[in-house]
């Protein structure tokens, strides 16, 4: 795969929205030298960290030739003028969900990093985009990106690129796990193969266990539509 030279983005944590809940998820560009420890880029932040960050969601990458394929389905959007609008840390054209593989061991300066999983949409996309069904709409399109792990921590300057050192797992793309978690969801013998895929971040691989075990889809209501509102019942991202 080609080198990227990626854009580099933080975040710092404020409400989504008039009393909306805190979130790191609006990200704007910095400057080089970067620096990124074990759980990510120094400086960026996050609202929930039960469900946000962490050793395994170090770094958030989001292709930008989506931007383009976003524009034309749901029209032109103020946050899609620019890298940041899906919350990623790194932004690049030219890797995507269906040439990521996990496990990818990836050089960016001196530090290197290992795809971990793929991302599981939030109902935070929805506030963000002031668009009811956006993260469901992430779901469904495959266009997810994905999450790196750190395995040194380092550096990075501007104009260093992001580069495959190894990849140990050619046949499993990105792709392949969002249409396995969200659409061939009953597949038993690909969900055996990726419970026992041990580049994959322990929690996917643990949702792949519990489904061979219980036969059973979880439900992705309060993830994608968020939590019932008080007054009125209906999910947070609703309207």
């Amino acid at each position: 795969m080609v080198p990227l030279k990626p854009t580099v983005l933080i975040g710092s944590v404020a409400s989504l929205g008039p009393g909306g809940p805190p979130s790191g998820i609006a990200k704007r560009p910095i400057v080089g030298q970067w620096q990124i420890a074990r759980e990510g880029l120094v400086g960026d932040a996050q609202g929930d960290r039960r469900h946000h960050g962490g050793p395994e969601k170090a770094i958030h990458q989001y292709p930008f030739e989506h931007y383009a394929a976003w524009s034309a389905e749901i029209g032109a959007h103020p946050v899609l003028t620019a890298p940041g609008a899906f919350g990623e840390n790194l932004s690049a054209t030219g890797w995507t969900e269906e040439n990521v593989c996990v496990g990818d061991i990836a050089r960016f300066g001196n530090a290197l990093l290992q795809v971990a999983q793929g991302r599981q949409p939030c109902f935070k996309l929805n506030l963000r985009f002031g668009r009811k069904g956006m993260a469901r709409d992430v779901q469904r399109t495959g266009r997810t990106g994905w999450y790196w792990r750190v395995l040194e921590e380092g550096t990075a300057d501007e104009g260093d690129t992001l580069t495959i050192v190894e990849r140990p797992r050619p046949e499993w793309p990105i792709s392949r796990l969002v249409r396995l978690l969200y659409r061939d969801t009953r597949k038993q013998d690909e969900l055996v193969l990726m419970a026992n895929l041990t580049e994959l971040a322990e929690g996917w691989r643990a949702l792949a266990r519990r489904r061979l075990e219980s036969g059973l889809v979880e439900d992705w209501t309060k993830r994608l539509d968020g939590p019932p509102s008080r007054a009125t019942g209906h999910f947070a991202g609703d309207g």
